[in-house]
Formats: C-alpha cells, structure tokens, sequence
C-alpha cells in the first residue's frame, strides 16, 4: 500500500500529525549536527587550554578566545576575560557561564516535549472519528450480513492515524532521550574542566591585567595628552575701607 495512500486513509488527524512530525524532525536534525560539532572538537579544545593554563595564562586565554565558537571554550573563557578577579568571582564566572551554555543545549526540548505527548493523542483522536464514522451506518438488522463487511475496512483504517501517532511519538522520545543523555555528559565535563581550571588557578593565579590588555588594547582609544590642569584663580579680595 502506498504511503500516500494510508495518509489519506487515517483521516484528519494526519494532517496535525504530519505538522508535528516536520517540527520535530527539523529539531532533531538541528540538534544532531550541533552534538556532532560539539563532541568531535571538545575533548581537543579543554586539552588544549588546560595544558597552556599550566604555563602561561595568556596562551591559555588567547586559545579560550579563538575557541569561543564552542560552549566549553566559552566556558574556560569567561574568568579569563575579566579584568579583575579574585577565587570567587573565578568560580563565579565558570558557574555563571556554565548555566547559560547547559541551557542553550536543551534548546529544542520542550517541542519534542510536546510532540511525545501531542502525537498518541492526536492519533487516538483520529481514531475514535473513524470509528464514529464507519459505526455510524450499521444497522442492528445488519448485523451478520454482507452489508456491514465494509465496516471491518473502516475500522482498519481509523487505526491508521494511531499507529502514525505512536511511531511519531517513539522517534521523539528516543532522540531526546539521546539529546538528554549529552547534556548530562556535557555537566560532567564542565565539572570536571572547571575543577581543573580552579586548581590551576590556586596554584598560580593570573595576572588578569595582563591577559585582558590584548582584548582592551583592540578597542582602546588613547586619551588625548595630559595638559596641565589650570586652577581658577582666587577671587580677589574686596577693596579694604580707606
């Protein structure tokens, strides 16, 4: 049988259920090349910067930076790049940084959310219709005879929309699931470099000035020459009484 066909013969429901399918799949492919960006470069980039943070932190930043296109160099970045810092407010930029990128990555969440729970019973609902539909012409005394044989047909196709509701709902919940599962990997990542980068900072703190004067110098505009400050003069003191 053609799908085209059994799109047709699920009824009205399919059409909902066709609009849900595209925004979820849409979803899925967005995130599934996000994921693949993400995981084939991030092990290399946290190496990388922990490594130079060892030695210099203002080869350790300048990597951050030019990994700023990734959430984890984001995240290692964001202490370098204050001008002045002290072990709080380290730890308060990684945490800060680290709930704005963990949010990012749900992105897309809720509309597989809604999906999961909108598909089965959008397919349900266009099941009872059918079945509304393919009862509603039997009569009592038909019952048994040649004249109702068309309404087991019916009552094959109404079931049509419930099970291109469920496979909707199954391919959903089985990706983000997966995308679920990422994002529990990722927290432990960013644990795991933050703490790294903690430690690296209590052995040898940076010299923030030091490591922000490249990205100040960028957007620095020199001041014009100090001049010397002319005071106003006193007011002169009133004519005294001949």
């Amino acid at each position: 049988m053609d799908i085209l066909d059994l799109f047709y013969k699920g009824g009205p429901a399919m059409w909902p259920l066709l609009i849900l399918s595209i925004l979820a799949l849409s979803v899925i492919f967005e995130r599934l090349w996000f994921w693949l960006r993400i995981l084939t470069q991030e092990k290399q980039i946290v190496d990388r910067i922990l490594d130079a943070a060892q030695d210099n932190w203002q080869v350790a930043a300048d990597i951050a930076r030019q990994a700023s296109h990734q959430p984890v160099g984001r995240f290692l970045y964001a202490p370098l790049r204050l001008t002045k810092s002290n072990a709080e407010t380290f730890r308060l930029a990684l945490e800060a940084t680290a709930e704005d990128e963990l949010a990012g990555m749900r992105r897309g969440e809720k509309l597989l959310e809604a999906v999961i729970a909108l598909a089965p019973l959008l397919g349900l609902l266009g099941t009872v219709l059918g079945l509304i539909q393919s009862l509603r012409s039997i009569r009592i005394g038909d019952l048994g005879t040649e004249s109702t044989a068309g309404v087991t047909t019916g009552i094959g196709e109404s079931l049509i929309s419930t099970a291109a509701g469920l496979i909707v709902a199954i391919i959903s919940l089985v990706f983000y699931r997966l995308f679920q599962s990422f994002v529990v990997n990722q927290v432990k990542v960013f644990r795991k470099a933050g703490n790294e980068m903690e430690l690296l900072y209590y052995q040898s703190p940076p010299d923030f000035s030091n490591i922000t004067s490249a990205i100040v110098r960028e957007n620095f505009t020199p001041p014009r020459k100090p001049g010397k400050t002319r005071l106003p003069e006193p007011p002169e003191p009133p004519n005294a009484p001949n």
